[in-house]
């Protein structure tokens, strides 16, 4: 105990050993739904279900405890929402990119983010995208994200008239699925630690008398890794189609884990004078994380949100972290309930996940209030917020909605007279995204 308070300075940190175990339990509970939904969304693109739960939970156990070792917060790091999609929808699905190519391109990225932390051009990065692009950037992900958690729900089906129409709302699957989003709601407006895997673990307690999710057991040995160990294409991913792709996986993880630190950060009061003491740390088990993960089979590992309630919980150092990471790897014995819950159940001609689509959904909820933040009454903001928050669900692709974003914004206020209000890397962002439009797509 004296060793784990002198390494983590708890007395100085005001919490206790006890506090800190109690705050990677909370942590966990929250964000252990990514070990049901993270492995389904990958396997989509062709990935082994059981080699992604297993790069999964190795890959956070080992950045988060680099975030615990290194930067000392009670931050966990792991798999990111959003980013999963991305890889297995719009590259894997949507551009016919090989996922080995995919998670190539995920580690150059991370090679990237590690290489431009002594060269301020992460800093660089952040002041030059504007503030509405950073929010609308978000709100579309969400807005992705929920799509496809009701497209898994059933809730919305392909119409040849409308593209999408609403479903069949009293199948059995969206029974379910509706039922489960119903529950996680309101567990989430009553804060209750742990919503979504609540919800998750209701869901598949419905789902599997009914038949619609297959009971696979419990515990076993972990699955094997062999099916996505260091099947990373890095040469594949080097080719000119790839540059756009590398740029908005470095462009997710920059964003999403400066955004975390600083939202977390601020909530635990661990920020200095409007700074993030630390800070260069912190990215670093981000960016690490995202190399061994590429490498272990996963897309991008990111700092995560739901830390947030582990810091509530009286989470104060990298002690929490060190809790989190250990309930991940314990996790990897429990394949067998995360493949029952996991399992697709197929309907005419589509599968449906009910059991992990309420999460999906509800998160797109969490993504989205960033709009309010946008000037909507100044055209050169609000039209690229809008084109980048409205392509991004309705061409399941994040990166067609950043690029119409960047180059709307750079046409507006070029346009209007106010071009010196575009930061040099915008006007590189934006001829790279019509030399691709021009040249490749």
């Amino acid at each position: 105990m004296r060793f784990l308070e002198r390494r983590f300075a708890l007395a100085s940190n005001g919490t206790t050993v006890r506090t800190e175990i109690l705050a990677g339990i909370t942590t966990f509970l929250t964000m252990a739904y990514i070990i049901f939904v993270h492995p389904a969304v990958l396997s989509a693109a062709g990935m082994d279900f059981g080699a992604v739960l297993t790069a999964t939970c190795l890959s956070t156990a080992f950045a988060t405890t680099l975030m615990a070792l290194l930067a000392n917060y009670p931050i966990a790091v792991a798999p990111a929402m959003g980013h999963n999609f991305f890889f297995a929808y719009s590259v894997v699905i949507g551009m016919g990119v090989p996922w080995r190519v995919a998670l190539g391109a995920v580690a150059i990225a991370g090679v990237v983010f590690v290489a431009t932390a002594g060269i301020g051009l992460r800093e660089r990065l952040i002041t030059a995208i504007p503030a509405s692009l950073k929010h609308a950037i978000a709100a579309g992900i969400g807005l992705l994200i929920a799509m496809i958690g009701l497209q898994w729900a059933g809730i919305i089906v392909a119409s040849p008239g409308t593209l999408v129409t609403l479903g069949n709302l009293r199948t059995p699957p969206t029974v379910v699925a509706i039922a489960a989003l119903a529950l996680t709601a309101v567990l989430i407006a009553r804060r209750v630690p742990g919503a979504f895997l609540w919800g998750i673990l209701a869901g598949t307690a419905l789902a599997v008398p009914l038949g619609i999710v297959h009971y696979e057991g419990i515990a076993s040995r972990p699955p094997s890794l062999a099916p996505t160990l260091m099947q990373l294409d890095m040469r594949g991913a080097l080719a000119p189609g790839m540059a756009a792709v590398v740029f908005v996986f470095f462009f997710l993880a920059l964003f999403d884990s400066v955004g975390t630190l600083v939202g977390v950060g601020e909530q635990a009061g661990l920020m200095r004078n409007g700074t993030l003491p630390r800070a260069r740390e912190a990215l670093l088990a981000d960016a690490v994380g995202t190399v061994a993960g590429a490498a272990l089979g996963t897309s991008t590992v990111t700092a995560y949100i739901e830390s947030g309630a582990g810091i509530a919980a009286g989470g104060r150092t990298g002690l929490t972290s060190l809790v989190t990471a250990l309930l991940f790897l314990l996790s990897l014995f429990f394949y067998p309930l995360v493949r029952t819950i996991g399992g697709g159940h197929a309907a005419n001609g589509v599968t449906l996940y009910p059991v992990i689509a309420a999460p999906l959904v509800l998160v797109g909820t969490m993504m989205i209030g960033g709009l309010r933040h946008i000037s909507w009454d100044d055209p050169t903001e609000a039209i690229p917020a809008f084109l980048t928050v409205i392509l991004m669900p309705l061409t399941t692709s994040i990166t067609e909605g950043v690029a119409f974003g960047t180059l709307s914004y750079t046409l507006l206020k070029l346009t209007s007279g106010r071009g010196r209000e575009v930061h040099p890397l915008i006007y590189a962002f934006a001829a790279l995204f019509l030399w691709r439009y021009v040249f490749i797509r």
